[in-house]
């Protein structure tokens, strides 16, 4: 399945539109990626554990979005959209876009 963030796919034709297809992932992040993401924003550095725990969740949104975008009928997702938030110690990434069936 083709996804992009653009609204066209080139050398395809889009025939038909399914509708808005999204994948949600709520992620906990454990006490211990807390405290060395606490270190890490006093003493500087990268957070190797919450960019783990993102690219994850990132991950796992956009599989949940091309399932569903699949179960509407869709071979292509276009226009897709990432959202993260932080939400009482929880990490929320939504993955949305276009189901289309391309030529």
């Amino acid at each position: 399945m083709i996804v992009t963030t653009t609204n066209t796919i080139e050398g395809h034709t889009i025939r038909g539109y399914c509708g808005i297809a999204f994948g949600e992932v709520i992620s906990g992040v454990d006490f211990i990626k807390d405290f060395g993401a606490s270190l890490r924003n006093v003493f500087g550095g990268r957070s190797s554990g919450y960019e783990d725990e993102l690219m994850q969740a990132r991950q796992e949104a956009l599989a949940e979005m091309q399932q569903r975008a699949g179960e509407m009928g869709a071979n292509a997702i276009v226009g897709v959209d990432i959202d993260y938030e932080y939400l009482n110690g929880m990490l929320m990434v939504t993955a949305s876009g276009t189901a289309v069936v391309i030529e």
